[in-house]
């Protein structure tokens, strides 16, 4: 999911408030979002199935955990590896951690509305990860008119 400029810029202000810069290498603002299943490298032919399979998600399950569920059920479906280990959706704030942390400090407060959703493509460039954006699609909240 992509977050609000004011969100990342939230999280990048708490982050250099409570990180030291051996902690990791920081995430651009631009490059932050919710991670609500991890896909790994993706064929063109997968990635085809995975946007029929998007287009059929229309209206906003209760929470995020059950998006993300339902998210990776249908990457599953669709022959996309899932790792047996939990998943939790989260944002990514370092690179490169050195050590294991506990997030979110106890004092930081922020929401997010589950608007839309989206797939992101990792690439290298210029020796750094770049997401992009590839795809978005909306979701209908059941008290919506």
């Amino acid at each position: 999911m992509s977050l609000p400029d004011s969100l990342a810029q939230t999280l990048v202000q708490s982050r250099a408030q409570h990180f030291t810069p051996e902690a990791g290498r920081p995430v651009a603002a631009a490059n932050m979002h919710m991670t609500l299943a991890f896909l790994g490298d993706v064929s063109e032919q997968k990635e085809r199935a995975l946007r029929l399979l998007a287009d059929r998600i229309r209206q906003a399950p209760r929470g995020l955990l059950q998006l993300a569920a339902l998210l990776r059920s249908q990457t599953a479906r669709s022959g996309c590896y899932q790792s047996p280990q939990p998943f939790h959706p989260h944002i990514t704030l370092l690179r490169g951690a050195t050590r294991p942390m506990a997030l979110p400090p106890a004092n930081f407060d922020w929401t997010l509305s589950a608007e839309r959703f989206a797939l992101y493509e990792s690439r290298w460039e210029q020796g750094k990860t770049r997401y992009q954006q590839v795809a978005e699609w909306p979701l209908a909240h059941p008290n919506a008119g």
